[in-house]
């Protein structure tokens, strides 16, 4: 459990409980009363740890994919690269790049003025429905969002791109047998598969220059990677590592 894997998904599942307990206990209480009041500040704080986590897992999983990079292309110093100091830092730069750009949505939108109605037409409190409350000018806080958000999301993927580029060319390159091919794959599966489940509806809802506007499509994909994504990340690392299922199976055969 003390190898640089275990230590991201350490990171990783600790990401996942804040994540969804930002934002799943307050929208479960709006379904069941349909109405649930949240103060500014209240809100204020939803907004910060919300970015703060989800940028925190999209440079963390870039940090994973670089991982998998170095122990499938360059095994024999892995030890020396993925040093528990390096890995350290490494997660240490994935928190404080999400809470740097979280701080900065957070003091920006708190220098907003807001008037007229209060109803936030979204599950919780995001930029681009607070964008719409607001009556003084945004063009800062968009081109906030279009640039510096996109960067934050674009940025780690790119990397996550290149890494599984890397493996697939040594794959192809070094290795003759089928079998060994498809071994690199198959370890690789699961972090894939999250990534794929976070990025596709993140790169759906942010990417795309922002007009502010926040519709019902945007609600739904923002179900995905808040409640969807964090609830079956578990899961789909259990059922995909072999070291789990092996000890899973003594566990219960002990039982019998």
């Amino acid at each position: 459990l003390h190898t640089p894997m275990y230590f991201f998904l350490g990171n990783l599942s600790c990401l996942d409980i804040f994540y969804s307990t930002v934002t799943v206990p307050k929208m479960l209480a709006g379904f069941l009363f349909r109405h649930q009041p949240i103060s500014f500040g209240g809100c204020l704080a939803q907004l910060h740890f919300f970015h703060f986590l989800g940028s925190t897992e999209a440079v963390l999983l870039a940090t994973m994919a670089y991982d998998r990079y170095v122990a499938i292309c360059n095994p024999l110093r892995y030890a020396l690269v993925m040093s528990p100091r390096t890995c350290l830092l490494l997660a240490v730069a994935s928190w404080s790049t999400g809470f740097v750009h979280a701080m900065m949505h957070s003091v920006m939108t708190s220098q907003l003025s807001f008037c007229g109605h209060n109803h936030i037409h979204h599950v919780f409190c995001d930029i681009k429905p607070l964008l719409n409350l607001a009556c003084s000018s945004t063009s800062l806080n968009m081109t906030l969002l279009n640039v510096v958000t996109t960067a934050i999301v674009l940025g780690p993927f790119t990397l996550i791109v290149l890494s599984y580029l890397y493996i697939i060319s040594f794959a192809f390159r070094k290795v003759r047998s089928q079998e060994g091919r498809w071994k690199p794959f198959s370890t690789c599966a699961s972090h894939l598969t999250i990534v794929a489940l976070l990025y596709i509806p993140v790169l759906f809802n942010y990417t795309p220059p922002s007009s502010g506007s926040s519709s019902k499509r945007d609600v739904q994909v923002s179900l995905i990677y808040s409640a969807v994504t964090p609830a079956l990340n578990p899961l789909i690392y259990t059922l995909r590592n072999q070291e789990v299922r092996s000890a899973l199976k003594k566990t219960v055969g002990r039982k019998i």
